[in-house]
């Protein structure tokens, strides 16, 4: 019911329509199945010819709507899913940073592949099942037609066989819940192989730990629950295939014994059982796909339900127009809370002041909040408490968007893009290849890495130039503000030099800000001022007040 409700919100109009068509394919079958019985007991030839007619008159009908209900249905179900998906996409982009943090990429990603593919799956199959159960309806039409007593008997059997089945299909439901929820674990535990593959390698102990207690328990446990709900789902299919052949066996030795019933009436209910064996065996053996596929839903709908409530105010960024001299952190506070923790690290409060064409390094010992700190000055994070303002703005839900458009950011777990979409409208007025191809020059990447049509040649490099081509997208950016976060920790002694050195001061000279989180102190006396953070709090600022006439 959840796939129809979610098909319905999608087009209550193209399902109607797909509905009406597959009843009307459906009841063409059955009364092919009718025809097929009366001509199986004529013997005038020109009777025959009658119902020949009629019987190719059935078959065009039955095959032009069938054909109607499928396209319509087809359509219907890949826009409802292409629409689940850009809906879910939005949704996560929409919401917020923290909140993502604590739901964590396992259970995202399962949602966006594991979830949304299931209900792909069932949904693709939804209009095979409109025309089974349309068939299957109108022969009960037929069945009724031809003996109000036979139908009555053939409705308790039917009941009898759905309450049977609905006790097997919610038990075997429960276990492929439990199993879903597995599916988030194992996704962690995949992630633990993808990403931590060079520490497993080098430690046999916590690799053997891993495989056998972590990733083998989570592995098990969802084995166990998948092979006791399709067991049920399997015995579910058996139990409806013997019920049918029941009512064929009843209506073929024990009918005639209890009613008087011709030979002709009897042929048309075992044509007509043998014609439903199909249809009914379809539905029965798609029935876990389509339980799987609620269960999913709900999954999803859980997920955009928490996603939505942690939605941020969607706002248009203005083109830059605003001068601004100043950047400040007024009594900001943020609590990050991690699971598993009793206790939670609090930032703050922090009062700081960031000036235009200033060069500041903010440093720490590692767990001191500097990139907590980064995330609040970029607006990734929102303050529990305090205020942001840049220039004579107060930042808040309505201009945080606008806010986050100043800063051009390279994280410590940065992500790079191979294509350098959307930079083409930077107030650059050159063409893009050209400019990146400047850059790549200037960061000794050109041998390696060409631009063509905006999109770079290759990314796999070693750690320390994909971040020399994420410092690329940053001054292809060209923000008032750029942040670095312990950016070159993975750079070889030449070009650290050359960064701290020449890169940034020449960033600060440009008229930008740059912030720069490092532990390297001995290129300490470049910047215009130290912060340092303890403890998520600011324990001393240094300034070198000469530093801009020497350098």
């Amino acid at each position: 019911m959840n796939l129809i409700y979610f098909l319905l919100r999608s087009s209550w109009g193209m399902m109607a329509i797909a509905i009406i068509t597959g009843l009307l394919s459906g009841s063409s079958s059955a009364s092919l199945i009718a025809l097929i019985s009366n001509a199986a007991n004529l013997s005038h030839t020109s009777r025959i010819a009658s119902i020949a007619w009629g019987f190719v008159g059935l078959a065009l009908v039955a095959l032009v709507t069938s054909i109607i209900s499928q396209v319509m249905l087809v359509r219907l179900s890949q826009n409802a899913v292409f629409q689940l998906r850009m809906r879910l996409s939005h949704q996560i982009l929409a919401s917020e940073l923290m909140h993502l943090e604590q739901l964590g990429n396992p259970r995202l990603l399962a949602t966006l592949t594991e979830d949304v593919q299931s209900v792909a799956n069932a949904v693709y199959d939804i209009p095979f099942l409109c025309i089974d159960i349309a068939i299957v309806l109108g022969c009960l039409l037929y069945i009724t037609w031809l003996s109000w007593t036979v139908f009555v008997m053939v409705l308790c059997l039917m009941l009898v066989a759905v309450a049977t089945n609905q006790w097997m299909l919610k038990k075997g439901q429960k276990f492929l819940t439990l199993a879903r929820e597995e599916q988030d674990i194992l996704f962690q535990h995949f992630r633990t192989i993808t990403e931590g593959i060079k520490e497993l390698k080098l430690h046999y102990g916590r690799r053997q730990s891993f495989l056998n207690h972590d990733l083998r328990t989570t592995a098990a446990d969802l084995r166990r629950h998948n092979v006791h709900g399709l067991t049920l789902f399997s015995a579910s299919i058996s139990w409806g295939r013997l019920l049918l052949f029941f009512a064929i066996g009843f209506v073929l030795f024990a009918l005639p014994n209890i009613i008087d019933i011709s030979s002709q009436t009897l042929s048309g209910y075992i044509l007509t059982f043998t014609y439903l064996m199909l249809p009914m065996d379809n539905i029965v053996n798609n029935l876990p796909k389509f339980i799987r596929a609620g269960v999913a839903l709900q999954k999803i709908e859980s997920l955009g339900l928490s996603l939505a409530n942690r939605a941020e105010v969607s706002t248009v960024p203005p083109v830059f127009n605003f001068s601004w001299d100043s950047l400040q952190l007024k009594r900001v506070t943020h609590t990050y809370t991690q699971e598993r923790e009793d206790s939670n690290f609090i930032l703050g409060p922090i009062d700081l002041k960031f000036y235009r064409q200033e060069l500041v390094f903010i440093v720490g010992g590692n767990g001191s909040g500097k990139s907590t700190l980064a995330k609040l000055i970029t607006g990734l994070y929102i303050p529990d408490s305090g205020e942001i303002w840049l220039g004579n703005q107060l930042i808040d839900d309505e201009n945080r968007e606008w806010y986050r458009q100043h800063f051009s950011v390279v994280f410590a777990d940065f992500y790079l893009f191979d294509e350098l979409a959307g930079l083409e409208n930077t107030n650059i007025d050159i063409d893009i290849d050209i400019q990146a191809q400047e850059y790549l020059k200037l960061l000794q990447l050109d041998h390696k890495v060409k631009v063509i049509n905006g999109k770079l040649s290759t990314t796999a490099l070693s750690q320390g130039q994909r971040k020399r081509l994420a410092l690329l997208t940053a001054y292809l950016e060209d923000r008032p503000i750029y942040l670095f976060d312990e950016w070159a920790a993975d750079q070889d002694p030449v070009f650290k030099e050359i960064f701290y050195t020449q890169l940034l001061p020449d960033l600060r000279d440009k008229g930008k800000t740059v912030l720069v989180i490092s532990h390297d102190d001995r290129y300490f006396h470049i910047a215009d001022r130290i912060i340092k953070l303890d403890y998520g709090q600011v324990v001393y600022e240094k300034q070198y007040p000469q530093q801009r006439q020497t350098l």
